[in-house]
């Protein structure tokens, strides 16, 4: 079957995701569902506004809670911590130690009567006179929030008082540095595409109009629907047949190579930078004077984020804001599915992202050694947000009464640093971070991050870990546009679109043929840099709820191969819009517990399913052939 190509030098842009019996998935009596209204450039973007607006707020509300929690259990420490003997207390290494552990906590005063303990700095004159004001408040045993205020020098900082629910005259007054609000804001307006991302100063913009070479420049957040992007001076060549260190050297010289990458495990593919060529030169060069199966360029993706059951049969959590924020994971049936399986620590979820927190206090016994692909010599920590925010989605710890809890309790996660500090990564990185995860032990990827060019490079090494019987998750983007994107279209690949938490199209996912199903992605809480918490929305954060279902379903069924796995996710998701697939959801919502059940009754159902060999000969026709 001949590809049809989607440009030749456009650049891809990522982020920043059966059935025991036939009656279980067919609808009944359900009604075609009403279409989803197309928006138009500037109301897309008010929809976008309105969700970053929300996401900055949900994450202040986030802040505080936490702040909250802490202010009560520092009280509740210093009254267990007075001596028998003289009624002191030791406030004092308790306030330090909480401010170690929470960073952005920058003044906080411990108050008990008339004495109190106080610790940090207040940043501002308006910040003075906040904390009286909070203190006041708290000898009336009445809680306090300020307005949020900036500093000098661009921070901004609210105000908490809390008194103590029991001791009239005990309670925390704190000085909170909330930047983390404004990262949100500056992390989601790149990962809904609502700025121009990245700059152009760094990344060439190319028109993803088919077959066509035609530049674009990127001026808005709404161009970038319509852009990709790609190394100015670097190129990707595979060989038809092995060269030789001559031939390569001869090469060199002939680009004015500056460096030249190889991944062993992609045969005769080398990804080739020049001092002083671009990338259209060197694909004519590389086309003319050698043998190949393909040149081009060398794409950029980008971010796209116990049984302790109660009556009605559902695992309830104890962390501190899953009752008020975590909205996503009850509506996917998660709390019934924990009563099947809450994972297995031998079945590894890797996160291909911008690396992850290593020490967040809430993903703490959940990680394992992962790889840091952008810098080698660096371990795999996050300085974007993004990876820690997706890590947490799918391992957060459950029920140890601190923050958000993930999809998964046990299943292990494996971080591997992809994306640059800018959000952005070349398909060179993603291809090595794909399989080093593959050959490193993990059972399934997470990849919320994308483009729209098909890349061959990216598209081995996809093969490479579909080969190795992993199953490969993706985002599929953030521009509320049908147009395909990668690598969630690769044939190898469940991708992923995104719900509200009304279970309609999130406004700004991306739809079409290609999507499988579609989860949670609209102001999701999760963790954050710096063991915080926010919430950010995105097909970004939809994605690794599928990864971790993947995971939990690999854990209650480890024979499963992955194609399997995918069926499994596919029959039993929720059916919504259109009856059957269509293109806003692919085949529903997906739901945890019908997922886990078809997984463990698997061997016994294998005559409701279709063959798995035409669906996947299906796929790859509806995938290639348009």
């Amino acid at each position: 079957m001949k590809k049809k190509w989607i440009g030749v030098f456009t650049v891809l842009v990522a982020a920043t995701l059966l059935i025991p019996t036939a009656p279980l998935f067919l609808p009944q009596g359900k009604k075609p569902a009403a279409p989803v209204k197309s928006l138009s450039a500037d109301q897309e973007k008010q929809h976008k506004l309105r969700t970053l607006n929300r996401d900055m707020e949900a994450t202040s509300f986030l802040c505080v809670s936490e702040c909250t929690k802490e202010f009560y259990k520092l009280m509740d420490t210093s009254q267990a911590g007075k001596t028998r003997k003289t009624g002191k207390t030791v406030s004092t290494k308790h306030v330090t130690s909480m401010m170690n552990m929470h960073k952005h906590m920058s003044y906080i005063r411990l108050m008990n009567g008339e004495r109190s303990v106080q610790r940090g700095a207040i940043p501002s004159n308006s910040g003075r006179s906040e904390v009286e004001a909070a203190a006041a408040a708290v000898k009336q045993g009445k809680t306090y929030e300020s307005k949020p205020f900036v500093n000098e020098s661009g921070s901004r900082f609210i105000v908490l008082g809390v008194p103590h629910q029991k001791y009239r005259g005990m309670g925390v007054v704190g000085v909170i540095k909330q930047d983390i609000v404004t990262q949100v804001e500056l992390h989601q307006k790149r990962n809904l595409r609502l700025v121009p991302y990245p700059n152009e100063g760094n990344y060439r913009i190319e028109s993803v109009i088919p077959n066509t070479n035609r530049d674009t420049t990127v001026q808005t957040g709404e161009d970038n629907g319509n852009a990709s992007h790609y190394h100015v001076k670097d190129v990707v060549v595979h060989f038809a047949e092995k060269i030789t260190d001559d031939q390569l050297q001869k090469m060199k010289r002939a680009i004015n190579a500056t460096s030249v990458n190889q991944i062993n495990q992609i045969d005769n593919t080398y990804v080739f930078r020049s001092e002083n060529m671009e990338a259209k030169q060197m694909k004519e060069y590389f086309s003319r004077s050698w043998k190949t199966e393909y040149v081009e360029p060398h794409y950029l993706y980008m971010t796209n984020e116990t049984n302790d059951a109660d009556d009605s049969g559902a695992v309830i959590p104890n962390d501190a804001l899953y009752a008020k924020y975590q909205w996503n994971l009850p509506s996917i049936e998660t709390e019934k599915g924990w009563k099947l399986s809450k994972g297995n620590e031998q079945i590894v979820v890797a996160v291909l992202d911008t690396g992850v927190q290593l020490d967040h206090p809430d993903l703490k016994g959940k990680l394992l050694d992962g790889t840091n692909i952008v810098d080698s010599e660096a371990d795999p920590d996050d300085d974007v947000g993004h990876g820690t925010h997706v890590a947490g989605i799918i391992g957060a710890s459950v029920n140890n009464g601190e923050g958000v809890a993930g999809l998964s309790w046990y299943n292990k996660v494996m971080p591997i640093k992809v994306l640059d500090s800018s959000g952005a990564g070349s398909t060179y990185s993603v291809a090595q971070g794909l399989i080093w995860a593959t050959d490193h032990g993990a059972k399934v990827i997470n990849m919320s991050l994308g483009n729209y060019a098909q890349a061959d490079f990216l598209h081995d090494a996809i093969k490479y870990a579909y080969d190795h019987d992993v199953v490969l998750i993706a985002a599929s983007g953030n521009d509320n546009t049908d147009r395909p994107g990668y690598p969630a279209a690769y044939p190898e690949v469940f991708a992923v679109a995104a719900t509200d938490s009304a279970q309609k199209k999130a406004s700004f996912s991306n739809y079409g043929d290609y999507i499988d199903v579609a989860a949670p992605g609209d102001s999701i809480a999760s963790t954050y840099p710096g063991g915080q918490y926010a919430a950010l929305s995105g097909t970004s954060m939809a994605s690794p709820h599928v990864a971790a279902l993947a995971g939990l379903i690999r854990s209650v069924n480890p024979d499963l191969t992955n194609e399997e796995v995918m069926e499994i996710m596919r029959k039993s998701a929720v059916d919504l819009g259109d009856p059957g697939k269509d293109v806003y959801f692919g085949y529903g919502e997906i739901d945890v517990d019908r997922a886990l059940k078809a997984a463990m009754n698997f061997n016994t159902a294998l005559q409701t399913y279709p063959d798995k060999t035409k669906n996947r000969l299906n796929s790859i026709t509806r995938k290639y052939e348009k």
